[in-house]
């Protein structure tokens, strides 16, 4: 398989380790990507499969505490940087089943603007409600604990596509069938995932990088073929 290096704007380098952006490993992704940044987290937005295919964030104690003072305020919103047709809308997810599911998480926002920005279509995937409220929800407050404890870690979230028949809303917006969560701790040079299935359960995988990386090259991420995808 052939490894696909995207690199962000530089205004984004804040939230990745050493400013080294993630590797996109499928070329099949690899057209219509847009590398999008906000002020506390960026985005690799996918018009493929009209999701992010990762967010990166850099999450600090300072950060987290203002983040607690910060009031929630769902403010979903389509992203107006992409073009109409590369794009989620507000109508692929209404009663389609699934949450509007966060990769760079609300909570881990240190304020409104933040907060808002997070709300955007471009940081959003489609995912089953019991996971996302319960066991993803346990792992996005797992992360915020992590980085806690250590004063700093770099977090990186993404969908995966396995299987050849995925399902889409409304024939546009690509349904994931795992999700994961890598995080690294800059002291301790330490890093690890988490691997979710996106569906109802309390099932988790933590594996180290080197698995990770592996199981990547083994589920090869393949997309369906599908015209004007």
């Amino acid at each position: 398989m052939t490894t696909v290096s995207l690199a962000a704007p530089t205004e984004c380098s804040q939230f990745f380790p050493h400013g080294s952006t993630p590797d996109l490993i499928n070329p099949k992704l690899r057209p219509k990507t847009r590398a999008l940044c906000y002020s506390s987290f960026a985005v690799l937005h996918s018009g493929i499969t009209r999701t992010p295919l990762w967010a990166a964030e850099h999450l600090t104690r300072k950060g987290l505490d203002a983040a607690v003072a910060t009031e929630r305020k769902d403010t979903f919103h389509e992203e107006a940087r992409l073009p109409p047709g590369e794009r989620g809308d507000l109508d692929d997810y209404a009663r389609s089943g699934f949450d509007r599911g966060h990769l760079a998480p609300a909570a881990d926002m240190p304020d409104d603007q933040a907060q808002h920005e997070s709300f955007s279509l471009a940081n959003i995937i489609p995912q089953d409600p019991q996971s996302n409220r319960g066991l993803w929800s346990g792992i996005e407050s797992a992360a915020r604990g992590l980085a806690r404890k250590s004063g700093e870690l770099y977090v990186v979230s993404g969908p995966v596509f396995q299987g050849e028949t995925l399902q889409r809303l409304r024939g546009r917006v690509l349904v994931p069938t795992h999700i994961f969560k890598a995080v690294y701790d800059p002291k301790r040079k330490q890093a690890a995932a988490y691997l979710v299935e996106n569906a109802d359960g309390d099932q988790w995988r933590g594996v180290s990088i080197a698995e990770f990386q592996k199981l990547f090259v083994e589920i090869r991420q393949r997309l369906p073929q599908r015209r004007g995808a």
